[in-house]
């Protein structure tokens, strides 16, 4: 059944994927942002320029959308604005969390929805858990929280720091940091792997007033992850493992990506959405996972190539001060 479909963002990493599977599903689908990005929007989405602090943002519930999904809310006081203007005005409210918000250190090794929503590292991931609070205990709207994990389409995985900055490293054969030994289990999920699930919650009332992550089944340790992005460079990479401890001590602003995400095992256990979505597969294998990030890099930096910077010292200091302990 077509369905009226309302994203708010749908240009990004994640959403961009997700607008096309809902089209070429057959709904009918509105995409409401400030009009930035340049990616063409499929044929047949509606358009709507717009922010969340607009005014007029307000206008968006008379629609009566059947799925309005959130993808640029990141702090209470925007999911509060929205619990204002969609409560008793959409079928389904569909909040983009984030599998970050999963407790640090994990209890279990294989991460399932009833893992507890904890993490005193990153304040990004508090702000996603109490956003998720105030939907829970919201009134007379039927929401569905989405944890994805590290999802990939136009950026390249990394620990910490700018990616393209290292990426130019590795093309120049510069040394690039893994925190801790490089075997920690990591999943990375493509976008358009991700998108297919997150249609299939559309107005299923069995995915009302629940969370689900949506990630593959599959891991890859770091050292991996970071070796193909370099093969896939056509050079080699030059891996420099560093204690997480001593990292955030170079750099207090990477304790929230490194002790609140990507220091820890993310392994994860996706039955519960596919009990809802049907059954899904996504891309096993790091050379079709890393292709498209590493298409669009490429474009990238035949447009502009990073200069040296602070980033580029602060990890020469780093690389440097490492390999001194021999």
């Amino acid at each position: 059944m077509a369905l009226k479909i309302l994203f708010v963002g749908g240009t990004g990493q994640i959403s961009y994927p997700c607008v096309a599977r809902a089209v070429a599903q057959g709904h009918h689908v509105s995409v409401y942002n400030r009009s930035l990005r340049g990616d063409p929007l499929p044929a047949g989405v509606v358009a709507i320029v717009g922010d969340l602090a607009a005014p007029t943002y307000a206008d968006l519930a008379k629609a009566n959308y059947d799925v309005v999904c959130q993808f640029i809310a990141f702090t209470p006081d925007q999911v509060a604005r929205d619990i204002d203007v969609f409560a008793g005005h959409c079928g389904q409210y569909i909040f983009i969390s984030s599998a970050s918000v999963y407790e640090k250190p994990p209890r279990h090794y294989v991460i399932t929805e009833q893992t507890p929503a904890i993490n005193p590292y990153w304040r990004y991931s508090q702000d996603k858990i109490a956003c998720e609070t105030l939907l829970k205990n919201s009134q007379n709207l039927a929401w569905t929280i989405v944890r994805p994990s590290h999802t990939v389409r136009t950026g390249l995985p990394i620990m910490m720091g700018d990616s393209d900055v290292m990426a130019r490293r590795m093309l120049d054969g510069e040394p690039t940091i893994v925190a801790g030994d490089g075997h920690t289990p990591w999943t990375l999920t493509r976008s358009v792997d991700f998108a297919v699930p997150f249609v299939g919650l559309f107005g299923k009332p069995a995915a009302l007033n629940e969370i689900f992550h949506i990630t593959s089944d599959r891991a890859h340790i770091w050292d991996d992850i970071q070796k193909t992005i370099a093969r896939l460079l056509d050079v080699e990479a030059r891996i420099v493992h560093v204690p997480t401890d001593t990292l955030v001590r170079y750099n207090p602003e990477w304790v929230g990506p490194l002790r609140g995400d990507k220091a820890w095992s993310a392994i994860f256990d996706n039955s519960k959405v596919k009990s809802v979505a049907g059954d899904f597969t996504c891309a096993e294998g790091l050379d079709e996972i890393l292709a498209e990030p590493i298409m669009h890099l490429k474009q990238r930096l035949a447009k502009n190539r990073p200069p040296r910077g602070d980033l580029d010292a602060l990890v020469d200091r780093i690389c440097a001060a490492q390999g001194a302990l021999g």
